[in-house]
């Protein structure tokens, strides 16, 4: 085995993945105090509805186009989203699946005559993370650098940057970048699966310190498991973040 060409596929996936994790357990942590659990998934599959349609008008994946219209959709839903926590707040759950749900079939009838429509589609589910390098790393290292920067230099801001008319566009921002590396799957679990794990009956916020532990352990053993068995990685990470969640839980029972 090539364990020079192993280490050059894996530790950008690795990195990859930790900064996934730097800006989506705490946002994740404000998605479960706000109780607004699929609106990742909301916004993540609006988001990817974005670069099909730039897909199918014919731009590169990866070019600024496609980033224009995927930012620019995931805003668009991210706005509508906060004005029905606003306006709609008992019927906001009901949006955001109706939201998700439109987004996912816009997606399916857009790649419809598309004779590779189901590799871009399970792509942007499972992610392509195994095939990230070090240059697609650069929009979440400045993300998670400048997120980081406000939190520890600037704490008097976060008020204002999870207010109500701000968080959802700070979130639409964070999900485009990411879930065109993880996927849709993989962004919804490590928003949702850290934060979850470490949250006990009397705390209302989760400790961010033990959450990012478990979302690295889970990442860590999804893409070794998946390099070795050869599965599908993003899949398997998820796998390895519930079953590091649930051990979690598990052992602080004891």
């Amino acid at each position: 085995m090539d364990w020079a060409l192993q280490l050059s596929i894996l530790a950008p996936a690795l990195v990859a993945g930790l900064l996934v994790l730097a800006t989506h357990i705490p946002l994740g942590r404000e998605v479960l105090r706000r109780g607004i659990i699929f609106i990742d998934l909301a916004i993540a599959q609006i988001a990817g509805l974005g670069v099909i349609a730039a897909h199918t008008l014919g731009w590169e994946v990866h070019g600024w186009e496609t980033q224009v219209i995927a930012l620019s959709a995931a805003l668009g839903g991210a706005v509508l989203l906060g004005w029905a926590e606003t306006r709609l707040q008992h019927q906001q759950e009901a949006l955001i699946g109706i939201v998700f749900v439109l987004a996912a079939t816009g997606g399916l009838l857009l790649l419809a005559n598309n004779p590779h429509g189901g590799e871009h589609l399970r792509e942007l589910l499972t992610g392509q993370i195994l095939w990230v390098n070090w240059a697609d790393l650069v929009p979440l290292a400045v993300l998670a650098g400048v997120f980081w920067l406000v939190v520890w230099q600037f704490p008097h801001w976060l008020p204002r940057l999870f207010a109500r008319r701000t968080f959802y566009l700070v979130f639409a921002v964070v999900i485009t970048f990411s879930v065109q590396i993880v996927g849709v799957y993989l962004v919804f679990a490590s928003l949702v699966i850290p934060a979850l794990a470490v949250m006990g009956k009397a705390q209302e916020q989760p400790a961010l310190l033990p959450a990012f532990g478990l979302g690295v352990l889970g990442y860590a053993a999804g893409i070794a498991v998946s390099a070795w068995l050869d599965l599908p990685t993003g899949a398997s990470i998820v796998w390895f973040l519930a079953l590091a969640g649930l051990g979690y839980r598990l052992a602080i029972k004891t």
